[in-house]
Protein backbone atom coordinates (compact mmCIF):
# COMPACT_ATOMS: atom_id res chain seq x y z
CA UNK A 1 0.00 0.00 0.00
CA UNK A 2 1.13 3.43 -1.06
CA UNK A 3 1.84 5.80 1.46
CA UNK A 4 -0.66 8.03 0.21
CA UNK A 5 -3.28 5.36 1.27
CA UNK A 6 -1.95 5.08 3.90
CA UNK A 7 -2.55 8.81 5.01
CA UNK A 8 -6.03 8.24 4.38
CA UNK A 9 -6.75 6.07 6.36
CA UNK A 10 -4.54 7.25 9.54
CA UNK A 11 -6.58 8.42 12.58
CA UNK A 12 -5.04 10.92 15.19
CA UNK A 13 -6.44 8.95 17.87
CA UNK A 14 -5.67 5.52 19.18
CA UNK A 15 -2.61 3.52 21.53
CA UNK A 16 1.05 5.40 21.69
CA UNK A 17 3.53 2.84 19.54
CA UNK A 18 7.11 2.18 21.01
CA UNK A 19 9.19 1.16 18.26
CA UNK A 20 12.82 -0.58 19.75
CA UNK A 21 15.56 -0.89 17.07
CA UNK A 22 18.52 -2.93 17.98
CA UNK A 23 20.52 -2.47 15.13
CA UNK A 24 21.95 -5.51 12.98
CA UNK A 25 19.49 -7.51 15.09
CA UNK A 26 19.08 -10.80 12.75
CA UNK A 27 21.75 -13.43 13.35
CA UNK A 28 23.39 -16.72 12.76
CA UNK A 29 24.57 -19.75 15.19
CA UNK A 30 28.31 -20.25 15.01
CA UNK A 31 28.12 -23.62 14.19
CA UNK A 32 25.43 -25.94 12.59
CA UNK A 33 22.68 -26.63 14.65
CA UNK A 34 23.58 -24.26 17.44
CA UNK A 35 21.60 -21.06 18.62
CA UNK A 36 21.95 -17.54 17.16
CA UNK A 37 23.37 -14.69 19.28
CA UNK A 38 19.05 -13.34 19.93
CA UNK A 39 18.42 -17.07 20.62
CA UNK A 40 21.47 -17.34 23.02
CA UNK A 41 20.42 -14.65 24.71
CA UNK A 42 18.78 -14.62 28.06
CA UNK A 43 15.79 -12.30 27.13
CA UNK A 44 12.92 -13.09 29.54
CA UNK A 45 11.21 -9.45 28.89
CA UNK A 46 10.64 -9.82 25.50
CA UNK A 47 9.90 -14.13 25.84
CA UNK A 48 7.16 -12.41 28.22
CA UNK A 49 5.92 -9.63 25.57
CA UNK A 50 6.14 -12.48 22.58
CA UNK A 51 3.81 -15.29 24.85
CA UNK A 52 0.78 -12.36 24.85
CA UNK A 53 1.68 -11.03 21.31
CA UNK A 54 2.16 -11.89 17.94
CA UNK A 55 5.59 -12.76 15.28
CA UNK A 56 7.35 -13.08 12.60
CA UNK A 57 10.19 -12.16 10.02
CA UNK A 58 10.89 -9.20 7.97
CA UNK A 59 12.65 -8.63 4.77
CA UNK A 60 13.80 -4.91 5.20
CA UNK A 61 14.50 -4.38 1.41
CA UNK A 62 13.82 -7.66 -0.77
CA UNK A 63 14.28 -11.45 -0.61
CA UNK A 64 18.30 -12.17 -1.16
CA UNK A 65 19.24 -8.29 -0.69
CA UNK A 66 21.70 -7.18 1.76
CA UNK A 67 20.28 -3.80 2.93
CA UNK A 68 22.45 -0.79 4.34
CA UNK A 69 21.23 0.83 7.52
CA UNK A 70 19.39 3.78 5.82
CA UNK A 71 17.22 1.73 3.57
CA UNK A 72 16.35 -0.76 6.63
CA UNK A 73 15.23 2.05 8.91
CA UNK A 74 13.31 3.69 6.23
CA UNK A 75 11.31 0.18 5.86
CA UNK A 76 10.68 0.28 9.31
CA UNK A 77 9.04 3.77 9.03
CA UNK A 78 6.85 2.43 6.48
CA UNK A 79 9.00 3.72 3.66
CA UNK A 80 9.34 1.44 0.56
CA UNK A 81 13.13 1.45 0.36
CA UNK A 82 12.75 0.17 -3.81
CA UNK A 83 10.69 3.56 -4.18
CA UNK A 84 12.38 5.90 -1.29
CA UNK A 85 16.13 6.36 -1.98
CA UNK A 86 18.42 8.43 -0.63
CA UNK A 87 21.95 8.36 -0.14
CA UNK A 88 23.60 8.10 3.09
CA UNK A 89 25.49 11.72 3.01
CA UNK A 90 22.22 12.91 3.42
CA UNK A 91 20.85 11.56 6.00
CA UNK A 92 24.89 12.19 8.25
CA UNK A 93 23.53 15.78 7.06
CA UNK A 94 20.34 16.03 8.97
CA UNK A 95 21.88 13.95 11.55
CA UNK A 96 24.22 16.72 12.92
CA UNK A 97 22.14 19.17 11.86
CA UNK A 98 24.05 20.63 8.97
CA UNK A 99 22.48 23.29 7.31
CA UNK A 100 22.03 21.84 3.72
CA UNK A 101 21.11 24.11 0.73
CA UNK A 102 19.48 22.93 -2.50
CA UNK A 103 22.24 22.01 -4.69
CA UNK A 104 24.20 20.66 -1.78
CA UNK A 105 25.74 17.06 -2.46
CA UNK A 106 26.38 15.56 0.89
CA UNK A 107 28.74 12.14 0.96
CA UNK A 108 28.97 10.38 4.27
CA UNK A 109 32.91 10.12 4.79
CA UNK A 110 35.07 7.13 6.63
CA UNK A 111 38.89 7.81 7.87
CA UNK A 112 40.96 5.14 6.89
CA UNK A 113 44.05 3.92 7.05
CA UNK A 114 46.94 2.79 3.77
CA UNK A 115 50.05 2.14 3.50
CA UNK A 116 52.80 3.19 1.67
CA UNK A 117 51.81 2.17 -1.52
CA UNK A 118 48.20 3.98 -0.95
CA UNK A 119 46.49 0.10 -0.70
CA UNK A 120 43.74 -0.24 2.41
CA UNK A 121 45.04 -1.77 5.71
CA UNK A 122 41.43 -0.67 7.78
CA UNK A 123 38.25 0.55 6.33
CA UNK A 124 37.81 2.91 9.82
CA UNK A 125 40.87 3.57 11.06
CA UNK A 126 41.13 1.41 14.03
CA UNK A 127 37.82 2.90 15.15
CA UNK A 128 40.20 5.90 15.88
CA UNK A 129 37.76 7.92 18.40
CA UNK A 130 35.81 10.90 18.18
CA UNK A 131 38.95 13.26 20.13
CA UNK A 132 41.45 11.99 18.08
CA UNK A 133 39.35 12.29 14.88
CA UNK A 134 38.27 16.01 15.37
CA UNK A 135 42.32 17.35 14.89
CA UNK A 136 42.51 15.51 11.66
CA UNK A 137 38.98 16.50 10.25
CA UNK A 138 39.75 20.10 10.84
CA UNK A 139 42.80 19.14 8.61
CA UNK A 140 40.25 17.91 5.54
CA UNK A 141 38.24 20.73 5.90
CA UNK A 142 41.05 23.60 5.26
CA UNK A 143 40.83 21.82 1.68
CA UNK A 144 40.02 23.96 -0.64
CA UNK A 145 39.00 23.40 -4.50
CA UNK A 146 38.83 25.42 -7.27
CA UNK A 147 34.97 26.51 -8.64
CA UNK A 148 33.49 24.64 -5.02
CA UNK A 149 33.13 25.39 -1.78
CA UNK A 150 33.32 21.75 0.62
CA UNK A 151 32.62 21.65 4.37
CA UNK A 152 33.75 18.89 6.54
CA UNK A 153 32.22 17.89 9.63
CA UNK A 154 32.52 15.34 12.18
CA UNK A 155 29.86 12.74 12.82
CA UNK A 156 30.87 10.62 15.23
CA UNK A 157 34.69 8.31 15.65
CA UNK A 158 35.90 7.31 12.14
CA UNK A 159 32.80 9.11 10.64
CA UNK A 160 32.32 12.40 9.41
CA UNK A 161 30.49 14.55 6.91
CA UNK A 162 31.58 16.25 3.51
CA UNK A 163 29.56 18.90 2.11
CA UNK A 164 29.96 19.52 -1.54
CA UNK A 165 28.81 23.35 -2.83
CA UNK A 166 29.32 23.55 -6.69
CA UNK A 167 29.04 26.66 -8.63
CA UNK A 168 26.90 24.96 -11.05
CA UNK A 169 23.98 22.61 -11.17
CA UNK A 170 24.47 18.86 -10.57
CA UNK A 171 23.24 15.59 -9.66
CA UNK A 172 24.64 13.55 -6.78
CA UNK A 173 25.24 10.03 -8.82
CA UNK A 174 28.39 9.67 -7.72
CA UNK A 175 30.19 5.65 -7.73
CA UNK A 176 31.45 5.66 -3.84
CA UNK A 177 35.20 5.28 -3.47
CA UNK A 178 34.67 2.58 -0.16
CA UNK A 179 35.36 -0.85 -2.36
CA UNK A 180 34.17 -2.99 0.85
CA UNK A 181 37.32 -5.02 1.74
CA UNK A 182 41.22 -4.37 2.68
CA UNK A 183 44.17 -5.00 0.39
CA UNK A 184 42.59 -2.81 -2.19
CA UNK A 185 43.20 0.44 -3.56
CA UNK A 186 40.25 3.25 -2.76
CA UNK A 187 38.22 3.67 -5.84
CA UNK A 188 37.64 6.55 -7.92
CA UNK A 189 35.00 8.76 -7.60
CA UNK A 190 32.70 8.35 -10.61
CA UNK A 191 29.73 10.05 -12.09
CA UNK A 192 27.06 7.54 -12.99
CA UNK A 193 25.61 10.10 -15.16
CA UNK A 194 26.68 12.60 -17.18
CA UNK A 195 24.49 15.68 -15.17
CA UNK A 196 26.33 13.75 -11.53
CA UNK A 197 29.80 15.12 -13.48
CA UNK A 198 30.15 18.60 -11.45
CA UNK A 199 30.01 16.40 -8.09
CA UNK A 200 32.46 13.69 -9.55
CA UNK A 201 35.02 16.25 -10.67
CA UNK A 202 35.24 17.95 -7.49
CA UNK A 203 35.06 15.10 -4.96
CA UNK A 204 38.20 13.81 -7.36
CA UNK A 205 39.64 17.22 -6.87
CA UNK A 206 39.39 17.22 -2.99
CA UNK A 207 40.41 13.74 -2.84
CA UNK A 208 43.56 14.24 -4.55
CA UNK A 209 44.76 16.89 -1.66
CA UNK A 210 43.61 14.43 1.32
CA UNK A 211 47.17 12.70 1.27
CA UNK A 212 49.03 16.07 1.62
CA UNK A 213 46.75 17.19 3.94
CA UNK A 214 46.90 14.03 6.06
CA UNK A 215 51.08 13.26 5.64
CA UNK A 216 51.95 12.57 9.10
CA UNK A 217 49.40 11.15 10.29
CA UNK A 218 49.67 7.40 11.05
CA UNK A 219 46.21 5.42 11.39
CA UNK A 220 44.25 8.24 9.89
CA UNK A 221 45.94 9.00 6.53
CA UNK A 222 43.66 8.57 4.08
CA UNK A 223 39.28 9.06 3.34
CA UNK A 224 36.86 7.02 1.73
CA UNK A 225 33.83 8.57 0.34
CA UNK A 226 29.88 6.92 0.55
CA UNK A 227 26.34 7.84 -0.15
CA UNK A 228 26.82 10.97 -2.70
CA UNK A 229 22.88 12.41 -2.10
CA UNK A 230 20.90 15.36 -2.21
CA UNK A 231 17.78 16.05 0.41
CA UNK A 232 14.72 14.51 -1.46
CA UNK A 233 10.92 15.63 -1.02
CA UNK A 234 8.74 13.27 0.34
CA UNK A 235 5.64 12.42 2.66
CA UNK A 236 6.51 13.14 6.04
CA UNK A 237 5.76 10.42 8.95
CA UNK A 238 3.55 12.54 11.38
CA UNK A 239 1.23 13.71 8.54
CA UNK A 240 1.46 10.10 6.72
CA UNK A 241 0.55 8.38 10.08
CA UNK A 242 -0.71 10.93 12.27
CA UNK A 243 1.31 10.49 15.08
CA UNK A 244 3.75 13.09 16.62
CA UNK A 245 6.85 11.77 16.61
CA UNK A 246 10.21 11.47 17.94
CA UNK A 247 13.31 9.50 17.24
CA UNK A 248 15.84 8.78 20.53
CA UNK A 249 19.48 7.46 19.16
CA UNK A 250 22.91 8.03 19.78
CA UNK A 251 24.04 8.17 16.54
CA UNK A 252 23.73 10.90 13.89
CA UNK A 253 23.10 8.77 11.15
CA UNK A 254 19.78 7.28 12.54
CA UNK A 255 18.58 10.79 13.89
CA UNK A 256 18.89 12.11 10.26
CA UNK A 257 17.03 9.43 8.92
CA UNK A 258 14.42 10.01 11.62
CA UNK A 259 14.41 13.85 10.57
CA UNK A 260 14.13 13.20 6.83
CA UNK A 261 10.77 11.68 7.22
CA UNK A 262 9.90 14.60 9.60
CA UNK A 263 10.34 12.76 13.25
CA UNK A 264 11.68 14.95 15.99
CA UNK A 265 15.37 13.91 16.89
CA UNK A 266 16.76 13.40 19.96
CA UNK A 267 20.78 12.60 20.38
CA UNK A 268 21.80 10.33 23.92
CA UNK A 269 24.69 8.63 24.93
CA UNK A 270 25.52 5.79 23.34
CA UNK A 271 24.29 3.54 26.24
CA UNK A 272 20.92 2.02 26.09
CA UNK A 273 20.29 2.90 29.67
CA UNK A 274 20.25 6.61 28.32
CA UNK A 275 16.76 5.93 26.34
CA UNK A 276 15.15 5.48 29.56
CA UNK A 277 15.22 9.04 30.60
CA UNK A 278 14.94 10.54 27.59
CA UNK A 279 11.75 8.61 26.76
CA UNK A 280 9.82 9.66 29.89
CA UNK A 281 10.51 13.21 29.79
CA UNK A 282 8.68 13.39 26.06
CA UNK A 283 5.87 10.63 26.93
CA UNK A 284 3.42 13.11 27.07
CA UNK A 285 4.60 14.99 24.18
CA UNK A 286 4.63 12.84 21.33
CA UNK A 287 2.22 9.34 20.10
CA UNK A 288 5.34 7.16 18.42
CA UNK A 289 8.78 6.58 19.86
CA UNK A 290 11.73 5.77 17.79
CA UNK A 291 14.37 3.80 20.02
CA UNK A 292 17.30 2.73 18.91
CA UNK A 293 20.01 1.08 19.94
CA UNK A 294 23.90 0.29 18.21
CA UNK A 295 25.68 -1.37 19.77
CA UNK A 296 24.17 -5.21 19.07
CA UNK A 297 25.04 -4.17 15.09
CA UNK A 298 28.76 -2.71 16.14
CA UNK A 299 29.36 -6.37 17.72
CA UNK A 300 27.99 -8.05 15.00
CA UNK A 301 30.34 -6.12 12.48
CA UNK A 302 33.00 -6.99 15.17
CA UNK A 303 32.49 -10.69 14.64
CA UNK A 304 31.82 -10.55 18.22
CA UNK A 305 28.90 -13.08 18.93
CA UNK A 306 29.10 -12.72 23.18
CA UNK A 307 29.39 -9.48 22.97
CA UNK A 308 26.27 -9.10 20.99
CA UNK A 309 24.52 -11.98 23.03
CA UNK A 310 25.49 -9.26 26.12
CA UNK A 311 24.29 -6.10 24.50
CA UNK A 312 21.00 -8.13 23.79
CA UNK A 313 20.73 -8.79 27.23
CA UNK A 314 21.51 -5.69 28.78
CA UNK A 315 18.11 -4.25 26.41
CA UNK A 316 16.23 -6.95 27.84
CA UNK A 317 16.44 -5.90 31.56
CA UNK A 318 15.71 -2.60 30.58
CA UNK A 319 12.90 -2.89 28.84
CA UNK A 320 10.03 -3.27 31.66
CA UNK A 321 10.71 0.60 31.67
CA UNK A 322 10.27 1.20 28.16
CA UNK A 323 7.93 -0.69 27.14
CA UNK A 324 5.19 0.72 29.95
CA UNK A 325 5.13 4.02 28.05
CA UNK A 326 3.37 2.66 25.09
CA UNK A 327 -0.04 0.48 24.09
CA UNK A 328 2.25 -1.23 21.39
CA UNK A 329 5.38 -2.23 21.33
CA UNK A 330 7.29 -3.15 18.25
CA UNK A 331 10.69 -4.68 18.68
CA UNK A 332 13.03 -5.77 16.01
CA UNK A 333 16.53 -5.04 14.06
CA UNK A 334 17.03 -2.86 10.75
CA UNK A 335 19.17 -5.43 9.45
CA UNK A 336 20.73 -8.59 10.50
CA UNK A 337 24.32 -8.48 11.34
CA UNK A 338 25.64 -12.25 12.06
CA UNK A 339 28.77 -12.27 14.14
CA UNK A 340 29.70 -15.45 12.09
CA UNK A 341 29.78 -12.86 8.90
CA UNK A 342 31.09 -10.21 10.67
CA UNK A 343 28.95 -7.68 8.33
CA UNK A 344 25.16 -6.65 7.61
CA UNK A 345 23.81 -10.00 5.82
CA UNK A 346 20.20 -10.24 3.30
CA UNK A 347 19.26 -13.01 6.60
CA UNK A 348 15.23 -12.06 7.20
CA UNK A 349 14.72 -10.25 11.01
CA UNK A 350 13.06 -11.47 14.16
CA UNK A 351 10.27 -9.02 15.17
CA UNK A 352 7.73 -9.41 17.97
CA UNK A 353 4.77 -6.91 18.25
CA UNK A 354 2.70 -6.74 21.34
CA UNK A 355 0.24 -4.88 23.53
CA UNK A 356 -3.31 -3.29 22.27
CA UNK A 357 -6.12 -5.40 23.68
CA UNK A 358 -9.03 -6.47 21.70
CA UNK A 359 -6.79 -5.53 18.65
CA UNK A 360 -6.73 -9.07 17.85
CA UNK A 361 -3.51 -10.78 18.64
CA UNK A 362 -3.30 -14.36 18.57
CA UNK A 363 -0.87 -15.27 21.40
CA UNK A 364 2.08 -17.13 19.86
CA UNK A 365 2.53 -18.38 23.32
CA UNK A 366 6.17 -19.57 21.69
CA UNK A 367 9.19 -20.59 23.45
CA UNK A 368 11.14 -17.62 23.21
CA UNK A 369 11.93 -14.91 21.18
CA UNK A 370 14.65 -15.74 18.23
CA UNK A 371 14.66 -16.83 14.79
CA UNK A 372 13.41 -20.22 14.78
CA UNK A 373 10.42 -19.30 16.79
CA UNK A 374 9.22 -16.04 14.75
CA UNK A 375 10.02 -18.46 11.59
CA UNK A 376 6.74 -20.16 12.97
CA UNK A 377 5.26 -16.63 14.56
CA UNK A 378 1.66 -16.36 13.36
CA UNK A 379 2.48 -13.05 11.19
CA UNK A 380 4.79 -15.30 8.95
CA UNK A 381 7.44 -13.18 6.87
CA UNK A 382 6.16 -9.99 5.63
CA UNK A 383 8.20 -7.16 3.84
CA UNK A 384 9.56 -4.50 6.64
CA UNK A 385 7.77 -1.87 5.25
CA UNK A 386 4.30 -3.08 6.36
CA UNK A 387 5.62 -3.46 9.64
CA UNK A 388 4.68 0.12 10.55
CA UNK A 389 0.92 -0.32 8.97
CA UNK A 390 0.15 -3.35 10.87
CA UNK A 391 1.78 -1.40 14.17
CA UNK A 392 -0.82 1.35 13.36
CA UNK A 393 -3.65 -1.06 12.70
CA UNK A 394 -2.57 -2.58 16.30
CA UNK A 395 -2.83 0.94 17.62
CA UNK A 396 -6.11 1.44 16.56
CA UNK A 397 -5.28 4.43 14.49
CA UNK A 398 -6.14 2.63 10.93
CA UNK A 399 -9.21 3.10 9.78
CA UNK A 400 -11.46 1.12 7.04
CA UNK A 401 -10.27 0.94 3.78
CA UNK A 402 -13.85 0.72 0.95
CA UNK A 403 -17.24 0.60 1.80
Amino acid sequence: MHLTDIAALAEPTGEKILLLVLDGLGGLPLATGGLTELETARTPNMDALLASGDAGLHVPVAVGVTPGSGPGHLSLFGYDPLEYRVGRGALSALGIEFPLQPGDVAVRGNLCTVDQRGVLTDRRAGRIPTEEALPVLELLDAIEVSGAQTFVRPVKEHRFLLVLRPGEATEARVEDTDPGVTGVLPLEAVAVSPASEPAARIAREWLAQVPDALAGQTRANMVLLRGFATLPDWPRFPEVFRMRSVAIAAYPMYRGVARLVGMDAVAVEDDPAALIPALRERVEDYDFFFLHVKGTDKAGEDGDFERKVDIIERVDELLPALSEVAGITLITGDHSTPARMAGHSWHPVPFLLHGGPGRGHRNEGTAGFGESECARGSLGTIRGCELMPLAAARAGRLGKFGA
